[in-house]
This record gives C-alpha cells, sequence and structure tokens, in this order.
C-alpha cells in the first residue's frame, strides 16, 4: 500500500490498528516468542533485546503498511533476522567465543533430555537454527524455558522472578514489586541471571526424572506466582495464561501429582471469574450462578487425578490441599459452605507449607464454626503490615458487634491494599462499620 496516498484519516485508523495488533502481541505472545528465540541460542537476553527490536520495527512500519495477516510469525522473522545479524557482528565474534560440537555441556541431568528437546548451540556463521521454524506454526517453548530458569545454577532467590518476567511477560518492575525488593536490585539480579544461562549453557529442555525433583518446585511456583498477581483481566490475561500453562505442565509430565494440583487449583480459581470480575466482591457475597460451572468440573477432575498419582500413602503436597479449599468454596453452588471441611484442610496446610497467610483464613474459618471471638482468638499475632490479616480481623470483629475497633481495622486494610477495588470496598466497610455505632454482638 503506497503510504502517500493514504489520507489522514486512514493513517489515523492505520496507526491505531497497528498499536492495536502490537499490544495483542505483546500480551498474548510475548513468552512463546522469546522462549522459541531464546532456546535456538541459549542467550535470553538477546532473543528478549531482538524481540523488543521487532516490537520496535512493527510499531514504525505498520501503521504505514498494515497489520500483517500473521503479527506473530512476522515478529518471530524480523526478531530472528535480528538475532542471526548479532551472531555474525564482529563485536560478537570477537567477544564470544563460538562453540564446537565437543564443547563441554552443563553436567546436570537435564543434559541427558532426548535430543529432540536439547537446545541448538549458539549458531554458527553458516548455520540459523530458526530457519526451519514455520513462522504460521510456531510452537509454544515457554515449559522449556521455565526449566531453564529454575536450573541449579540460577541462584534459588532469583528463578521464579526470572520466569515471571522472561517467560510469562511481567515488567521488572512489577517482580520487583510482588518480591518486596528495591526495582534496581531486581533488575540487576536478572540481568546476571540471564548471563549465568547463556555462560554456563544451560540446556533448554525438560529435565528427565533425576533433576526433576529440584528444578519442578520453583517451576509451580512461578506458574502459581503468575496466577496470584493478577486473577481478574481478561482471556489472555496472566491468571489465564497461568492455567493454560499448568495444564499443558501437567499433561507434559503426566504422573506428578502437584502439577495435576496447581493445573486444578488455577482452572477453579479462573472458574470463579464473574461478568463482574473487573470489580472487589468477596467470595461470600458473590452469585455462584456466575461461576463457570464446565471449568469448576474441570477443575475437580485435575483434582482427582492428582489425588491419583499421589496414591492413597502418600501426604497431600501444598498445592493439593489449596485446591482443595477452593473445591470446597466452589461446592457453595449447593447453598452451602463446608466449614468443617475447610478447617480440616487449613490444619493440614498448616501441617504442610505453614504460611501466615493460611492462619489468617484458618481463622476466618474457626470464626464462622465457633464464633466471631473464637476467630479473634486464632488470629496470630499482629502482622503490622499483613493487610489480608488487618481485613480478616475487621471483618470478625463487625460480626463480634465491636464496631468502632472494626472500623479502624477496616481503614488499615484499605490503606494497605495494592488493588484499588479492593482499597474502595474496604474502605466502604469502614465508612459502614464506623456510621453503625455501638452494636450488640449477635
Amino acid at each position: 500500500m503506497d503510504a502517500e496516498r493514504l489520507t489522514a484519516p486512514d493513517r489515523d485508523a492505520h496507526a491505531a490498528a497497528a498499536c492495536t495488533a502490537a499490544a495483542r502481541a505483546a500480551r498474548e505472545s510475548y513468552g512463546r516468542l522469546v522462549a522459541l528465540l531464546a532456546a535456538s541460542t541459549g542467550d535470553l537476553a538477546l532473543a528478549e533485546d531482538a524481540l523488543a527490536d521487532a516490537f520496535e520495527r512493527a510499531l514504525r512500519t505498520w501503521p504505514e503498511s498494515g497489520v500483517p495477516d500473521n503479527p506473530d510469525g512476522w515478529l518471530l522473522t524480523v526478531a530472528r533476522n535480528r538475532e542471526r545479524d548479532e551472531w555474525k557482528s564482529a563485536a560478537r565474534r570477537r567477544t564470544v567465543p563460538l562453540p564446537t560440537d565437543d564443547a563441554p555441556g552443563p553436567t546436570d541431568a537435564a543434559a541427558a533430555a532426548p535430543a529432540s528437546d536439547a537446545p541448538a548451540r549458539a549458531p554458527s556463521l553458516g548455520h540459523d537454527p530458526l530457519a526451519d521454524v514455520d513462522p504460521d506454526r510456531i510452537p509454544d517453548r515457554r515449559l522449556e524455558l521455565l526449566f531453564t530458569c529454575a536450573h541449579p545454577a540460577i541462584d534459588a532467590s532469583v528463578r521464579t522472578p526470572l520466569m515471571l518476567q522472561a517467560v510469562l511477560g511481567f515488567e521488572a518492575s512489577e517482580v520487583a514489586r510482588a518480591f518486596a525488593v528495591p526495582a534496581a536490585t531486581m533488575a540487576q539480579r536478572l540481568v546476571r541471571a540471564k548471563r549465568r544461562i547463556r555462560e554456563a549453557r544451560i540446556p533448554f529442555a525438560v529435565p528427565d526424572r533425576h533433576a526433576m525433583p529440584e528444578r519442578l518446585p520453583p517451576v509451580l511456583e512461578a506458574i502459581y506466582g503468575c496466577a496470584a498477581l493478577d486473577w481478574r483481566g481478561g482471556a489472555a490475561d496472566p491468571a489465564g495464561e497461568a492455567q493454560y500453562l499448568a495444564v499443558v505442565l501437567a499433561g507434559l509430565l503426566e504422573h506428578e501429582p502437584e502439577a495435576w494440583a496447581l493445573a486444578a487449583l488455577t482452572t477453579l480459581a479462573l472458574a470463579r471469574r464473574g461478568p463482574d470480575a473487573a470489580g472487589f466482591v468477596p467470595l461470600d457475597e458473590q452469585d455462584p450462578s456466575t461461576w463457570d460451572a464446565a471449568s469448576i468440573d474441570e477443575g475437580d477432575a485435575y483434582l482427582r487425578r492428582a489425588a491419583r498419582e499421589r496414591g492413597r500413602l502418600a501426604t497431600p503436597g501444598r498445592f493439593e490441599l489449596e485446591a482443595a479449599i477452593q473445591s470446597v468454596h466452589c461446592a457453595r453452588r449447593t447453598g452451602t459452605t463446608d466449614w468443617a471441611a475447610l478447617r480440616t484442610l487449613y490444619d493440614a496446610l498448616l501441617a504442610t507449607a505453614p504460611s501466615l497467610g493460611a492462619e489468617v483464613a484458618r481463622a476466618v474459618v474457626v470464626g464462622r464454626l465457633d464464633g466471631p471471638e473464637a476467630g479473634l482468638a486464632a488470629l496470630p499475632g499482629e502482622a503490622s503490615g499483613f493487610q489480608p490479616w488487618w481485613a480478616a480481623r475487621a471483618d470478625l470483629l463487625e460480626r463480634a458487634g465491636r464496631a468502632d475497633e472494626a472500623a479502624g481495622a477496616f481503614r488499615r486494610a484499605a490503606d494497605l491494599a495494592s488493588d484499588p477495588a479492593v482499597r474502595e470496598h474496604l474502605a466502604a466497610r469502614a465508612e459502614r462499620a464506623a456510621g453503625s455505632g455501638p452494636a450488640q454482638p449477635g
């Protein structure tokens, strides 16, 4: 199309369409493209730079030429050309030795993965490892990259943040905020980790059974973290991607009970996002008729599969217990909540994977079973900066008729909330409690 013949309105329309298409590709395909590009060279930082360059070119050319029929394929082609140019550059040849077929590789058990899963070595000048990849049929290599980020050569404290940024598309600043680390510090850690992947030539492959016990937990944590960071978006939001990855991972590994449990947990959590998911509605105020019944059935099926793979004699893992808790909440479609079952599950979760969040949730359950004063007594000692503690305390105080104290706790919980919708909800409850005045316990 001749850009000079476009009218101003046409140019504006093309520019808007280009921005929309690029944003959609960044949201839906970034992780897939980075994983494929990185797997071909072993250089994660180069893959990210090449893809960033491809997006920049897209925003320059698509407004004039129009959005291509296959935006992902276009981006992949441009990015892999950038990688090829980089490897052919004089600077790269002077600073990075080209490997040979007999060059030593990692000694980790993952290196023993089948040849079909092993990454191509850093490309020589005469071979493009992505040359045979059809841009119209882009494979999903994110699982391999997830396990690469979980390699023992990567510092344990940075594995999950690295997966969240490189594979699942979160900005470094978002990851830093989630882990309560300064943004500059997190950025430095991520850069060092990517350099480590390249220098240690860590294979891009799903590890064999010998390496799986060490490598699987951080992968599960990263997928869970992706779902937990944002669960109220649209069809292609992080929670949807996390659920997809969890199901694919469980199917790939077949017999790992915690992988199936995570698939259950993410599916059940996603099922409760009704049409009003953009706002915040407490669980006990949600309308179960708006939940996705098919997804609940799917999640329960994954949970049963996790139990079968675990076997009768083994102890349920953390994700299986959390998925079971979600399943009990989803069963409120029947009209009641089995609070006794929830207390049993939280007792088991605290024995298996103790956490402040689980203690607070158990106290809420105790309050429903034995009364709000019992729930308040079950709360752990004051956690000044832990928002769920203040929200739970406020709710229990309100149920106990201690309105003035409840109002103060609701205000504190609102101040600590990072989600604007949650903050608004809690602030409204604080006003309601403050306006109700002294009340008698019900």
